[in-house]
């Protein structure tokens, strides 16, 4: 058997895989030594941009009362907010330099349609100087509509609703990690504000079927790509004064920071990934083997991984999913999307993805991400899938797409064992045999070691 880093930590034993496994592994990038110093620089020399002090003072200088609010990410992204990578406290020392008093800095958690974090994650996630300091920290609301302002109406016909704590402020900062993405080809930059920041009738034409369905909305994909164009057309409609912006490696550590205008600073980071994140595999693989990584925190989140698999996974192949689900609320996700999800697990992709095209269904929040768990079922069957997330009980399943790998174990299991999840894949592989009648040799196998940050592409497809 292979031995292989367990992707949830050392608190679990090495993953153990067949031995004709292909390992599909990332490039290493290399990590920034002295962050600090980095991003000192990143902010005195901007990206196409004046320095965020000299931005700073300018917004003081046209008016004293100016306030700040710097747009941060929710837990459900690894952004380095405290520690000596920390990348908060530089930006508000600088607005410190710039006249800027505690009380006039705000921090707006950009959680998008997700729930508000709760106040034990927020000490988690960032710096406890932030606190002793009383700078304020607030989630953002999509469905309290008094915190919303319109700032505009796209192209497209996004009417922009933009929290009410940015709008306000005289100096807009946004910050953010940049990584592959599904749909929006990349994380970070504009969607800090779209989706980070709007009301959630903003969200029913930039996450709408129309604009999923389309080809080039796709990893690391920004050319004509209609959801990246659509969440940068309300980002420039609410106004971003400064983006501050990093990439890191797979134990989360800073491998670069991109400071300055929305655009070039984004489209910098954005270049910085491409070269790492995107994978060859020799062929597409009978069975592959992922995992939710970091970002599956619940079993919502997941569907980036199911995505991002499907470059290596051969048609009607078998896919193997584990998670470790982090998430406080709803190992699961909202209600909207486990509504939604049932929908597809009981009409199949093409009959659900014509439901939501037709005129007569009422758009719902968080249907965009069942429809890239529609695309994984467009690849290979349901019954193909397996999943397998120790805190999501059977019970809990029902309605949830593909084999809970539960109803493989043959007795009643330590669900958190050390070897859990070794011994889920152990049993997936096995069902696969007996369904297939081949042995593990004759069957080509794949393990993403990034799961959803990796993007696998066969050799020569590029």
């Amino acid at each position: 058997m292979l031995s292989v880093q367990n992707p949830f930590g050392e608190k679990f034993s090495p993953l153990y895989l067949p031995n004709n496994t292909y390992i599909a592994h990332m490039k290493t990038p290399l990590v920034i030594e002295n962050v600090q110093s980095v991003l000192s620089s990143a902010l005195e020399h901007p990206i196409n941009s004046k320095s965020l002090l000299e931005i700073a003072l300018e917004k003081k200088k046209s008016d004293k009362n100016a306030t700040c609010t710097i747009v941060v990410s929710d837990n459900t992204r690894p952004v380095p907010y405290k520690g000596d990578e920390g990348i908060l406290l530089p930006i508000i020392k600088v607005l410190f330099c710039a006249g800027y008093s505690a009380e006039e800095i705000t921090l707006l958690i950009a959680t998008g349609m997700h729930r508000a974090m709760q106040e034990d994650e927020i000490h988690q996630m960032l710096d406890e100087e932030i606190f002793k300091l009383g700078i304020k920290v607030v989630n953002h609301n999509c469905k309290d509509e008094e915190s919303l302002e319109y700032v505009g109406t796209t192209k497209r016909g996004t009417k922009a609703m933009i929290d009410t704590h940015y709008t306000k402020a005289g100096l807009k900062i946004a910050t953010g990690l940049v990584e592959s993405h599904f749909m929006a080809g990349a994380s970070g930059g504009r969607k800090a504000i779209c989706p980070g920041i709007i009301g959630e009738e903003s969200t029913f034409v930039f996450h709408g079927p129309e604009l999923m369905a389309h080809p080039n909305s796709r990893d690391l994909n920004l050319i004509g790509n209609p959801v990246h164009e659509e969440s940068l057309e309300v980002a420039h409609l609410a106004g971003v004064d400064c983006l501050v912006n990093v990439t890191l490696d797979h134990e989360f550590h800073v491998t670069g920071i991109f400071a300055g205008e929305l655009e070039k600073a984004h489209y910098a980071a954005v270049d910085n990934i491409k070269s790492v994140v995107q994978v060859e595999v020799p062929k597409e693989a009978d069975i592959v083997i992922t995992h939710g990584g970091f970002v599956g925190m619940n079993h919502y989140q997941c569907a980036k991984c199911g995505v991002a698999s499907l470059g290596a996974l051969k048609k009607d192949g078998y896919l193997i999913a584990i998670a470790n689900i982090t998430d406080k609320g709803d190992a699961i996700g909202s209600i909207n999307y486990k509504t939604t999800l049932a929908l597809l697990h009981l009409m199949g992709p093409d009959k659900f993805i014509k439901l939501l095209n037709s005129p007569d269904w009422q758009f719902l929040p968080e249907q965009w991400q069942v429809q890239q768990w529609a695309k994984v079922f467009k690849k290979t069957e349901e019954k193909n899938f397996y999943f397998y997330a120790p805190q999501i009980e059977h019970k809990s399943f029902t309605g949830l797409p593909g084999i809970d790998v539960r109803t493989l174990f043959e007795e009643k299991t330590d669900e958190m064992s050390s070897d859990i999840f070794s011994v889920a894949i152990e049993k997936a592989i096995s069902d696969i045999e007996r369904r297939t009648g081949k042995k593990r040799e004759e069957l080509s196998i794949c393990y993403l070691a990034e799961g959803p940050y990796e993007i696998p592409v066969v050799k020569g497809d590029k």
